[in-house]
């Protein structure tokens, strides 16, 4: 957004001309014609975050007074009238109402318009932002009904503006905050217009480690990859600029995080934590390096991310949590194979789903738990996790229906943390039958383990030692051991864990073959 603010804008004909010179712009000699032409209005407003509706109006008072302060050459215009003015005056001393911000972008374009008699570029980035505070902290109604006049205000038929582009990271057309643009032009990144535009590209990225001297070997392309690489917008495949160019200014520091540690990702938690059983499950399966299959659509409704499905996976690819392996539409519908994209995004997950066990055991404590369970401690093991149970009532309601997302999240935390010496397997068949969770270790000397949940109902009169009982008589029926057996491990753990209601026990049954 700045780089077209700079090349269209009148105040900075020349500064224009020298940023640009000797780009590859300068070979499309109808474009540069509109060089330093246009008067240019750019509005960010990625900072109106708030946590009431009254704060989101008085940061965007602050913005717009700002806004208009710096153009004072053109608010003293002579040409202005009575109604102007005390516009004007209301705006920049701080005491607009509500009103007289809706309609402060269209004001400001017919400003413009006056003082240089020619039609203003309307630069909006971020315009989701305020959209999203207004989702988490209760005011979306009414934000969502000021969007709504102050942009349809400032792009509806407003004829002091020759053209108007806007960012964002989601596309919230069904909000009907754009209810009426019929001019109003979408590219998003499943689509292929501007799909190389987003970030670096492959010969992008030699270019770069060429110019700063950074190409000695292919291992440092390779890890660039791995790290920042994946990104799949259109039939593009892309780099993510501000990692690859802060790990360039940073390069004595090597490969770490660098968007994923800048961006908002409270949502984001938000959603996947509080997720049903399908989320949770479908989330494990992108943690073990696989795909899942989603209908994705662009247009995503903040109130119904966290209520559907399809929304929170549609919300996770446009935000850069995933990325599309591979598209096909049907009849409409756009059927999507969704994978992470990069280690860099990997880490973040990896470092949320720890960030679960924190908020409910200490760190060391969800260490020992896990110690205690791969070295045969049930006793203690069962007393730990009983305990991460109760603790994670604020997260997972285990209460009643779904018990699954604690079993779910306990997966993806052994997924995580296991990895190293484990493989952690769940929902995969062995035997006569589908095991819950199956630690596998690397090395065949040390134990594998065998886990079954069982629910039972909080008003039913079966009791939790029946369940223990059909549990692990489930196991040896269905000879769930077999995949171990096969692999070489000789002693197995069998291991029941019992829902009813807050109730949970943990029972073993130990065997070597």
């Amino acid at each position: 957004m700045s780089m077209i603010k700079y090349f269209f804008d009148i105040n900075m004909k020349e500064e224009s001309r020298k940023l640009f010179k000797g780009l590859n712009i300068e070979k499309d000699k109808q474009i540069l014609k509109f060089q330093g032409e246009y008067p240019v209005i750019f509005i960010t407003l990625k900072e109106l975050k708030s946590d009431s509706f009254e704060g989101f109006l008085n940061k965007l008072r602050l913005i717009v007074s700002k806004e208009f302060s710096r153009h004072q050459n053109i608010i003293n215009n002579e040409k202005l009238n009575e109604s102007d003015l005390s516009y004007i005056k209301r705006i920049i001393t701080g005491i607009a109402s509500k009103e007289d911000l809706e309609f402060s972008i269209i004001s400001l374009t017919e400003l413009f318009f006056k003082y240089y008699n020619k039609k203003v570029i309307l630069l909006i980035d971020e315009y989701d932002v305020p959209i999203q505070e207004g989702y988490m902290n209760g005011y979306y109604n009414k934000v969502i009904s000021f969007m709504r006049n102050l942009l349809g205000a400032g792009l509806k038929g407003n004829l002091y503006v020759e053209k108007a582009m806007l960012t964002g990271i989601l596309r919230v057309a069904k909000e009907s905050i754009f209810s009426g643009l019929n001019n109003l032009e979408v590219d998003t990144i499943i689509k292929n217009k501007f799909s190389d535009k987003f970030g670096f590209l492959e010969n992008d990225i030699d270019q770069i480690l060429s110019y700063y001297k950074k190409d000695e070997t292919n291992k440092e392309k390779d890890m660039l990859k791995e790290w920042y690489n994946g990104y799949v917008f259109g039939n593009n495949v892309i780099y993510n600029p501000w990692s690859v160019l802060n790990y360039i200014d940073n390069y004595e520091e090597g490969f770490k995080p660098y968007w994923i540690n800048s961006s908002e990702n409270i949502l984001v938690k938000k959603i996947l934590s509080n997720g049903d059983e399908e989320i949770k499950k479908e989330f494990q399966d992108l943690i073990e390096n696989k795909s899942i299959e989603k209908v994705i659509d662009d247009n995503i409704v903040m109130g119904e991310i966290e209520g559907s499905s399809e929304s929170v996976w549609s919300f996770l690819l446009m935000t850069g949590y995933l990325k599309v392996t591979k598209k096909e539409n049907i009849e409409g519908i756009l059927q999507c194979t969704l994978e992470i994209p990069n280690k860099e995004v990997y880490i973040y997950f990896k470092n949320m789903i720890l960030k679960w066990f924190d908020d409910s055991l200490s760190m060391l404590k969800y260490k020992n738990m896990l110690d205690a369970l791969i070295n045969g401690d049930i006793e203690n093991f069962g007393y730990i996790f009983k305990e991460f149970v109760i603790n994670n009532l604020s997260y997972f309601d285990i209460s009643g229906k779904e018990p699954e997302k604690i079993y779910h999240a306990f997966v993806l935390g052994m997924l995580i943390s296991l990895s190293d010496n484990y493989e952690v397997k769940s929902n995969k068949e062995s035997g006569y039958g589908r095991y819950d969770v199956m630690i596998i270790p690397k090395n065949n000397l040390k134990n594998g383990i065998i886990i079954e949940f069982k629910k039972i109902n909080e008003f039913s009169k079966e009791t939790i030692e029946e369940g223990i009982s059909k549990a692990l008589k489930q196991i040896e029926d269905k000879k769930y051991e077999t995949e171990l057996l096969n692999k070489g491990i000789k002693n197995i753990i069998k291991l029941a864990i019992v829902f009813k209601g807050k109730n949970v026990e943990v029972t073993q049954k130990s065997k070597s073959y």
